[in-house]
């Protein structure tokens, strides 16, 4: 007869969530998504593994009110406090998008106490963009 095969994820053996809290992360990079409509907080390690994220729809945010910089600001907040507590305390920002949560994420980043070593703007620009459609006949 086969021998049951041990689950290694169960609540029985108390090992849920174990290993994400076990890492010490000292540097790392933040990833800030602003669009129009919402705010998107990433933060991951230098090999680009996310270790914690936050958007503005999660943090209770419905609606319009997720593209203000209020709930972006908030998104940073959430998202940075997890890593925080892992011991981060450098950290590089990329950001992305024209809304108007990039200046708000990025002032609640600089409020974490995490030292920022650049701030970069990775907004994709087309050079001469896709060939237009061809003109509508009358």
């Amino acid at each position: 007869m086969t021998k049951p095969i041990p689950r290694i994820g169960s609540r029985r053996n108390g090992r849920i969530g174990s290993r994400k809290s076990g890492r010490r992360i000292p540097k790392g990079v933040i990833h800030v998504q602003a669009s129009f409509n919402n705010t998107i907080v990433t933060v991951t390690d230098v090999l680009g593994q996310v270790v914690s994220w936050s958007s503005a729809g999660t943090c209770g945010f419905r609606g319009t009110r997720r593209g203000t910089p209020f709930a972006a600001q908030t998104a940073a907040g959430n998202a940075i406090r997890t890593v925080v507590d892992q011991g981060m305390q450098r950290a590089e920002v990329m950001i992305k998008g024209p809304g108007l949560g990039r200046d708000a994420a990025l002032r609640a980043i600089r409020r974490s106490g995490i030292l920022l070593s650049f701030v970069r703007d990775v907004t994709p620009m087309p050079h001469n963009g896709c060939r237009p459609p061809k003109k509508r006949r009358v």
